[in-house]
């Protein structure tokens, strides 16, 4: 990780990533939940007996795109956050599916949950178990 901003030299990359990580997921849960709704629209309310598949298959979609394509979600991007590799690069399409499948395995399992959002609170560089796993981080865009 010598690669990345050191949180001692440069706390401006990691400052208030953790609160800019969660309103960026609620605004992404936000956009995925209007996806779905159309979705529903677009099924005649059919998929309403699908919703929770509908769900998971767009926001998976949805997170390895976007992550894959400017290496943060449209949340991220808003609150000025992104994703890097432990080299300090782009999320590239195989790194923007490693990580989804992370957060999605996470978020299974609510005890794994707990841990990634405890060590996005207290760790130096507000990583979360899938970013520790992975190597990855999300610093403050550079201005």
């Amino acid at each position: 990780m010598t690669h990345l901003p050191d949180p001692d030299r440069q706390p401006e990359f990691y400052q208030s990533v953790a609160i800019k990580r969660f309103v960026a997921w609620l605004f992404d849960i936000a956009f995925v939940s209007l996806l779905c709704t159309v979705a529903i629209f677009l099924t005649l309310g059919m998929g309403l007996f699908i919703l929770a598949l509908i769900y998971a298959v767009v926001s998976f979609i949805y997170r390895v795109v976007t992550i894959a394509n400017g290496s943060a979600t449209l949340g991220m991007r808003f609150m000025g956050i992104e994703l890097r590799d432990s080299f300090g690069a782009r999320m590239d399409t195989g790194k923007a599916l490693a990580h989804t499948t992370g957060y999605f395995v996470s978020m299974a399992f609510p005890v794994l949950q707990i841990i990634s959002v405890i060590m996005m609170l207290t760790s130096a560089r507000c990583q979360g178990l899938t970013d520790a796993f992975l190597g990855t981080v999300m610093i403050n865009q550079r201005a």
